[in-house]
């Protein structure tokens, strides 16, 4: 019973952050320099009669408060609109677009798992030796790239040198997408990877000081026990904070590599937007950005009670 209340409770706090995202997002737009209906208006001849059709379309004759009330319950319907680029419906194009940010997002994630926890783990329990020089050195370099010079440098040596991967296109069905996404999600994973190495590292580093785990080492139980058990599983919950906002990141923040493979995702809508002030797609876009951000630290905060017995107890008992 505890843990659907917890549930529920969350579930209406994203929904009141959500609000508050709108309301920011309408109001920072409205704003901004240059007149609504002109922004609206796009490329079209601007006349007398066509900005008055356009405010009277988006009901911009009326106050403020009411045009985003307007707003608000056709954007509770998932209806944001239309792109003033391309006269999509805001939910067409992100719909269109979604899945291969996602596929980008998931994957770079995986890499990051697989990669930065193990490193990072072996470094804090072997801190000070040859091994933790080598990974410090690694994470050191990898924080320090750029996306976009890693990007070019991996679709020139991997790409158009050694022919491994395709330098373009996302892919069709999931063996040939992930092959498509590869050299993309390595690179938006790079730099992450170097800071959950760090974060695993210094939770490793923390956990190997206790008690438990000398005593555990004294019983003579086998090393991999010894490092699933007692050092993965009380190292986690930072490293899974960590994740979880890298994961929100992943989903938001793929714009740069998205560019540079030239891959149709969330990343360059974005960007058109801004750049033309395309009003219904930039708001779309915000709402899902924050809702990224918000059920990303919903499945952190969750994966706490799965990694520790204690809070899941608490939680559901």
């Amino acid at each position: 019973m505890k843990g659907l209340w917890w549930v529920g409770r969350r579930l209406l706090t994203i929904a009141a952050q959500l609000l508050m995202v709108s309301v920011a997002i309408f109001a920072v737009l409205h704003l901004t320099p240059g007149k609504p209906e002109q922004i609206l208006l796009g490329t079209q001849p601007s006349t007398p009669a066509a900005l008055e059709a356009i405010r009277a379309k988006y009901h911009l004759n009326e106050p403020l408060v009411d045009q985003y009330w307007l707003w608000l319950q056709k954007a509770a319907h998932l209806d944001f609109g239309r792109s003033i680029q391309t006269g999509q419906t805001v939910t067409g194009v992100i719909g269109e677009r979604l899945p291969v940010t996602l596929f980008l997002a998931v994957y770079a994630l995986a890499l990051v798992v697989l990669v930065a926890v193990p490193l990072g783990l072996v470094a804090g329990v072997r801190t000070g030796t040859v091994v933790d020089r080598i990974v410090t050195t690694i994470t050191t370099v990898g924080f320090s790239a750029p996306a976009f010079a890693v990007g070019i440098a991996s679709l020139y040596v991997f790409g158009v040198t050694l022919g491994w991967f395709p330098v373009y296109g996302s892919g069709d069905g999931f063996v040939d997408r992930a092959w498509h996404l590869s050299l993309p999600a390595g690179t938006l994973a790079l730099t992450v990877i170097a800071l959950i190495a760090r974060q695993a590292r210094a939770s490793a580093i923390k956990v190997s000081d206790q008690d438990f785990m000398t005593f555990a080492m004294a019983r003579g139980l086998p090393r991999h026990q010894v490092w699933g058990r007692y050092l993965l599983r009380n190292s986690s919950l930072p490293i899974a904070t960590s994740i979880g906002l890298v994961l929100g990141y992943f989903l938001t923040g793929a714009v740069i590599v998205e560019q540079t493979f030239a891959l149709p995702g969330i990343g360059s809508v974005i960007l058109s937007s801004i750049s033309t002030k395309d009003l219904p797609m930039v708001q779309g876009l915000g709402l899902l950005a924050a809702l990224f951000v918000l059920l990303a630290n919903l499945l952190a905060d969750f994966s706490y009670t799965i990694l520790d017995p204690r809070l899941r107890r608490e939680m559901f008992a």
